[in-house]
């Protein structure tokens, strides 16, 4: 699994996130090294470099939101019919308990084990598809008992969408636009080149790459005077402060948590967990039987 720093460097841990983009006072205190520049072109060198340290910024962070929602979706539609399972059996030990002792303790706990149960409003959504307000569907209780089932979304686009995407985005990246024309047509496009990079669709990245060569070539943008580099040198700071807090907090959710245990291989680390509540499922399933006198 490539984290979104590992877009940016090899030699950054993948564990820890996205890094932030070049500040604009980074990039200016750089381009003072020429010397002899004006302080306006000094500013469009800080800009020209902000803005691309932003770019790929956007990228790495737009890549680990990816992978953490197809994780997401992966990690519900292999998990979850066990943690219901479990929860199932939990309840049914709990209702087994009370009416073999009557005792009021283990009534009511039983009764909080059964609500725990309960399907709320928009499970089916949750589980996309697994379950269902009668229970699991066929393809949750088909991996329970290890028959063959649908294979799972691939929890990240391979390598060459990967590629194709990123050079997409480098190229029509909205903040490189000359007006609110071109921005909008960037705008339009790159939404479509987002959404076929989620589905991991090589093929429309292809066509996308091939209709945006064929289109006007992208122009420039030259700022006019050194007050609009100022005011295009905050609007970059303050987008990069956005974007570093939706990285902290895809970063620090139940989700990319887990991508972090196991960067390199999330499927193993799904089956390793699948493995223990598979065990969990046969221990409740015995405490039950016995319960049950069966």
């Amino acid at each position: 699994m490539t984290t979104p720093e590992a877009e940016q460097s090899s030699s950054v841990p993948e564990a820890e996130g996205p890094r932030e983009p070049l500040d604009a006072q980074a990039a200016s205190g750089a381009s003072d090294q020429a010397g002899g520049a004006r302080p306006e072109e000094r500013l469009e060198r800080a800009v020209r470099v902000a803005e691309q340290a932003l770019i790929e910024y956007e990228i790495a962070v737009e890549t680990f939101r990816i992978e953490v929602e197809n994780f997401s979706r992966l990690h519900h539609q292999k998990l979850g019919p066990m943690y219901a399972r479990l929860d199932e059996l939990d309840a049914e030990i709990a209702e087994a308990k009370a009416a073999r002792t009557g005792d009021p303790e283990d009534v009511r706990a039983a009764r909080e084990a059964r609500a725990r149960v309960m399907p709320m409003p928009g499970v089916e959504e949750l589980f996309h598809g697994w379950m269902d307000s009668e229970g699991l569907f066929p393809e949750a209780a088909a991996m329970l008992t290890e028959q063959p089932v649908r294979p799972p979304q691939r929890v990240r686009p391979s390598d060459e969408a990967r590629k194709a995407y990123r050079e997409l985005v480098r190229k029509a990246h909205p903040d490189l636009a000359q007006d609110e024309r071109e921005r909008a047509r960037r705008d339009e496009f790159i939404a479509r080149v987002n959404s076929a990079y989620g589905r991991g669709d090589e093929a429309l990245l292809r066509e996308l790459a091939e209709e945006w060569a064929a289109g006007p070539a992208p122009a420039e943008w030259q700022p006019s005077h050194s007050e609009e580099l100022y005011a295009r040198l905050e609007w970059l700071a303050q987008r990069k402060e956005l974007l570093t807090l939706v990285a902290s907090e895809l970063e620090e959710g139940a989700i990319g948590a887990m991508l972090k245990l196991a960067p390199d291989d999330p499927d193993r680390f799904l089956e390793e967990i699948a493995e223990q509540l598979l065990a969990q499922v046969a221990q409740r399933e015995a405490e039950l039987a016995a319960l049950l006198g069966l």
